[in-house]
């Protein structure tokens, strides 16, 4: 079976940068078969010796110091936002503009209206989108909601969770 490649273009190369990389090298072995593997494509960084050291560390193939050349690269498929929040309205709607589906790490933005901004921006360009949530796919979270929704556990009365 021949599953189908996707050229990921990450902005922003820090601590979420570390942990998206980590994922999309990671996403072929954990889901079997994988809906599409992740081919880590071009990282940007706000300089050009901080995404060379970033495009060997985190497994890109190519880097840029210009965000904008990223997004305009027609081999990437995925722009994936990891910049620090005020950045992200003016990429996720340039890389929605050039017909790419947009992957923004939360908080996705500052205002409810720059995230008005951004939804409009993906919906007229019909490309697919998403806001990183951590959790939304780990293994325990999804079992604990399937415990919860068949009655397993019984009716829920408190609840104290941490973030480690």
């Amino acid at each position: 079976m021949r599953v189908r490649k996707l050229n990921v273009g990450m902005i922003g190369g820090g601590f979420m940068g570390k942990g998206h990389s980590l994922a999309y090298a990671a996403m072929p072995m954990c889901f079997r078969p994988p809906p599409a593997v992740p081919v880590r494509k071009m990282i940007a960084s706000r300089s050009m010796e901080q995404a060379r050291e970033e495009v060997d560390r985190y497994g890109f193939e190519s880097y840029t110091d210009d965000w904008t050349r990223l997004v305009e690269d027609p081999s990437i498929d995925i722009v994936d936002v990891v910049t620090p929040n005020n950045l992200h309205m003016e990429m996720a709607i340039a890389a929605a503009e050039a017909g790419k589906m947009v992957l923004c790490e939360k908080p996705l933005a500052r205002t409810t209206e720059e995230a008005k901004r951004m939804l409009d921006a993906v919906e007229r360009a019909g490309v697919i989108n998403q806001v990183a949530f951590s959790y939304r796919r780990t293994p325990a979270v999804e079992f604990a909601k399937t415990l919860i929704e068949d009655g397993s556990v019984g009716e829920i009365l408190n609840f104290r969770g941490t973030y480690l």
